[in-house]
């Protein structure tokens, strides 16, 4: 998750069958040897990133992808590239990310279909954002741990085992839209966490959102979410990271810690159910957002997040544009550009900005007038 007050958003079998290993490329034969010693395992599962997809389609596409060797990657250790059918039948590390499981659960028709995953990486949104043009819209990928993962403004993103850590791409024509996609991904968060309460009949996490891209839980943070984009060939190419809290206390607090404190009965919320559920709720909202605007969705988005009448200071400047002011006003949603719709005591309205230089983007807010 995003670690606020920082500033800069063993997958190995301990047995192989022969057949098995005669399918496998030489280097990652001689990985798997490796593997066999403890202390050799963590350092090794860092240079893996494993290919498959939903159906035959995507898993054809993951075997060009290995073949051509197209992937690039910002870190400095080689990353080894494999297919998850050439490793499906080996005894993996039980606390690994579960892709069958995943792929089993997940129900979409484009997002989340193609998933790259690796035990250690250095960042999901770098594997995702510098091989954009490779990768199908809506390709995933999903790491155990992060050692280079990021947040808002370059602050260091902590990625400790037990989060789920993972990025995907999204293309989108209207610059004047892209923006607003981060609620909605936020959105998808919160709505697929209370659609796993509700299937499994256990007491509802109140995931809350705090903007612009925060998510909160009893008053905790419990993840982020990073949106980053390029514009090529009249189209933006949006890379959406999500850190999500689900079993890791540290560095704040977890779904499954919350949950053990509602519930008698043991129940853990798993990685696999929720990043199925997250695409299977964002492919919906992502449909009525393109189609209908994001005006559709802000009765749910109001529900959800934690601003409704919440009244804030901002910055002014004063008749003389030589000394700032502070006012308090109180905020109403959100701007048709995504910003803070408020309203100030004198009844004049307003649009919220951040001033760029806090981690809190509520320290410091400034405010346009509108008309």
């Amino acid at each position: 998750m995003l670690f606020s007050n920082c500033s800069s958003f063993r997958f190995f079998c301990s047995h192989c069958p022969s057949s098995m290993l005669h399918s496998l490329p030489k280097h990652i034969i001689k990985r798997r040897m490796l593997s066999l010693s403890s202390a050799n395992m963590e350092a090794e599962s860092a240079s893996v990133l494993v290919l498959c997809g939903k159906s035959n389609v995507e898993n054809e596409f993951a075997l060009s992808l290995k073949s051509n060797n197209v992937l690039r990657f910002l870190d400095s250790n080689p990353v080894s590239i494999c297919l998850h059918s050439e490793i499906r039948n080996l005894h993996c590390d039980s606390e690994g990310f579960q892709v069958d499981h995943y792929m089993d659960v997940l129900s979409t028709s484009q997002f989340g279909r193609f998933l790259m995953y690796s035990p250690r990486l250095g960042s999901t949104h770098d594997v995702v954002s510098h091989n954009f043009g490779e990768l199908p819209i809506g390709a995933v990928c999903v790491a155990d741990v992060q050692t280079k993962g990021r947040g808002r403004s370059k602050n260091v993103w902590e990625s400790p085992k037990g989060c789920l850590l993972f990025s995907f791409t999204i293309q989108m024509e209207d610059g004047r839209v892209v923006p607003l996609v981060q609620y909605v991904v936020s959105l998808a968060v919160t709505e697929a966490v209370k659609d796993i309460c509700q299937k499994k009949g256990i007491q509802h996490l109140d995931v809350k959102i705090k903007w612009p891209n925060d998510l909160y839980l009893d008053g905790l943070k419990v993840g982020g979410i990073l949106c980053t984009s390029t514009y090529k060939s009249n189209k933006f190419n949006v890379s959406a990271g999500i850190g999500l809290n689900v079993s890791n206390e540290k560095p704040t607090t977890c779904l499954n810690a919350t949950l053990q404190k509602l519930t008698p009965v043991a129940h853990e919320l798993q990685r696999e159910d929720i990043m199925a559920a997250f695409f299977n709720k964002f492919e919906d909202l992502y449909t009525v957002f393109m189609g209908q605007g994001f005006q559709s969705l802000e009765p749910l988005y109001y529900k959800t997040w934690l601003h409704s009448g919440q009244r804030v200071i901002v910055q002014d400047k004063n008749d003389n544009q030589d000394q700032v002011v502070e006012n308090v006003v109180t905020i109403q949603g959100l701007t048709p550009s995504g910003y803070l719709l408020a309203i100030s005591e004198d009844g004049q309205t307003c649009e919220l900005h951040p001033d760029g230089n806090s981690l809190d983007f509520f320290k410091g807010l400034i405010r346009r007038k509108l008309a």
